[in-house]
């Protein structure tokens, strides 16, 4: 025997329901009976996709610090050997003076990479404009 229970719904439904039991081969019991299984049935679904996109999220945001994280490397590194290979001679060991250009360059070669990645251009590969 099946338990009997009383539930109350509001008028907009109960017309709604009257329109499918009034199909043949329908029942209010059973479409009621099959609405709450769905709904108790793809609950549980809902919470863990829920969860799912929260670590997704969390996932592709990181992914996103990594590239960015991975360009400024690139750069710096392509930046750096470009420099190098460009300026830079065999000279004999460096004096005060020289040390004193060399962290003139440093700087420069910094403020350069953040110029290069803040305005998308790349010393190497692609600029970020043609990728996507």
């Amino acid at each position: 025997m099946k338990p009997r229970h009383n539930i109350y719904i509001d008028e907009e439904t109960s017309a709604e329901l009257e329109v499918l039991v009034a199909k043949p081969g329908a029942s209010k019991s059973a479409i009621v009976s099959d609405a709450i299984r769905h709904y108790i049935r793809h609950r549980g679904a809902h919470e863990i996709d829920e969860a799912l996109k929260i670590r997704l999220d969390r996932v592709t945001r990181d992914l996103g610090l990594v590239r960015r994280d991975l360009d400024i490397l690139t750069e710096s590194l392509a930046f750096f050997v470009k420099l190098y290979l460009t300026f830079n001679a065999h000279t004999p060991l460096p004096d005060q003076a020289a040390q004193a250009a060399a962290r003139d360059r440093f700087q420069n070669f910094i403020e350069q990479v953040g110029r290069q990645i803040a305005g998308g251009k790349r010393s190497l590969g692609q600029n970020q404009q043609e990728k996507q």
